[in-house]
């Protein structure tokens, strides 16, 4: 049985912004402005499906595995490569 690839990111969120976006790629870590507030855990559901949407997968694919109160996180993607995450979030 074959394991679909998986790829681990550390994300830097900026709740509150105007936008949701994508920022760049700054040492390894995504900056990603997100409008959600981070109170109540919003701004974690709002990365998950922004990440979701921006990568063409199910919500369910997308995980935060690390640092659910932290603004740096460590999310877990399933279904997709290191290389096909860079593509889709930074080389649009």
């Amino acid at each position: 049985m074959k394991h679909s690839p998986y790829t681990n990111l550390s994300v830097r969120v900026l709740p509150r912004s105007s936008k949701d976006e994508v920022v760049g790629k700054q040492e390894g870590v995504y900056r990603i402005k997100l409008t959600a507030p981070a109170i109540e855990g919003r701004a974690n559901k709002a990365l998950t499906a922004f990440l979701a949407k921006r990568l063409g997968l199910a919500k369910t694919k997308v995980q935060i595995i690390s640092g659910e109160r932290a603004r740096t996180k460590t999310v877990r993607i399933r279904g997709l490569g290191p290389d096909q995450v860079e593509a889709l979030l930074v080389g649009r």
